[in-house]
């Protein structure tokens, strides 16, 4: 393999377009009014791209690369770009809810109260609950967090798809 491709452009631009496909999913629903009822399903339209674009993503560098790629390489291009685009979706997620809709934290405890009412949590339940919360939802928590958890499904993806595209040198013989 004297002509290896770089898989930094690779995974840079298909970590944008990830990451500006999350940002898109996100407005669309909030314009949409949909977001804090119709969250969970945000998400799965997220993780549906994410294996889209991680996939696309791979199959990119296995033809710049000649057609071979080999199971590291795989990983290291889909995490890359699951990297890429969880920190840009988090630099959105800081703007959304510190400038575009600062109450929206507000608003999902409210809501989750509520389903702690129906559960039929005690009020001192839901207060504990609700401080255990606003700890976990702060951006120091936040961040590295989503950082980490979008590599993770980034690395599960990309295992996947890089035991069933893999094609070394060695094979070819």
């Amino acid at each position: 393999m004297e002509n290896q491709a770089n898989s930094k452009s690779t995974i840079l631009n298909y970590g944008l377009y990830l990451g500006i496909i999350g940002v898109f999913i996100h407005l669309a629903f909030y314009a949409t009014g949909t977001l804090i009822k119709f969250g969970w399903l945000s998400g799965i339209i997220s993780f549906i791209a994410m294996v889209a674009i991680i996939i696309l993503g791979i199959k990119k560098f296995k033809a710049d690369n000649d057609d071979f790629l080999t199971f590291g390489q795989a990983l290291k291009v889909g995490v890359g770009i699951a990297v890429i685009s969880a920190v840009i979706t988090t630099v959105y997620t800081l703007l959304f809810t510190n400038v575009i809709e600062p109450d929206f934290q507000v608003q999902m405890m409210e809501v989750q109260k509520q389903a702690w009412l129906d559960a039929g949590m005690s009020d001192e339940q839901i207060e504990a609950s609700e401080a255990m919360a606003e700890k976990f939802s702060s951006p120091v928590i936040t961040i590295p967090v989503s950082i980490v958890v979008s590599a993770f499904f980034g690395f599960i993806i990309s295992a996947i798809g890089g035991a069933i595209m893999k094609k070394t040198e060695e094979e070819q013989y």
